[in-house]
């Protein structure tokens, strides 16, 4: 029971850093000219700092990717970094698909 709500409390803590660290990147990124980079830069913060993955092999409790990556490139070495590095890959991908689909669409609008 402990363990559980000990596992909810570091994940409220590390999402309401997320929020602030958000919200400030998000005004430092407000471009006036360069919009598309705008939203490219918050589509890859919000998919770096968002994407969960499995702590361990066994699957059990979920952390945040870029950690999972980092601690298993420095405890286990660089071949385990791709079982974290795969599915943080493919969510900035489709974290840009969106931001440049989002820009488009509102580039589009505008005219």
């Amino acid at each position: 029971m402990a363990t559980d709500v000990n596992y909810l409390l570091i994940w409220f803590v590390y999402l309401t850093a997320s929020v602030v660290f958000y919200s400030i990147f998000w005004r430092a990124t407000a471009f006036q000219h360069a919009k598309w980079l705008s939203y490219s830069l918050r589509a890859v913060s919000a998919a770096v700092i968002l994407t969960p993955w499995y702590a361990n092999v066994q699957g059990e409790s979920m952390a945040p990717a870029l950690m999972v990556m980092s601690l298993d490139l420095i405890t286990i070495g660089f071949e385990s970094m791709a079982r974290t590095a795969i599915p943080l890959v493919l969510s900035i991908l489709v974290a840009e698909i969106v931001a440049s689909a989002i820009y488009l669409i509102q580039k589009h609008l505008r005219r």
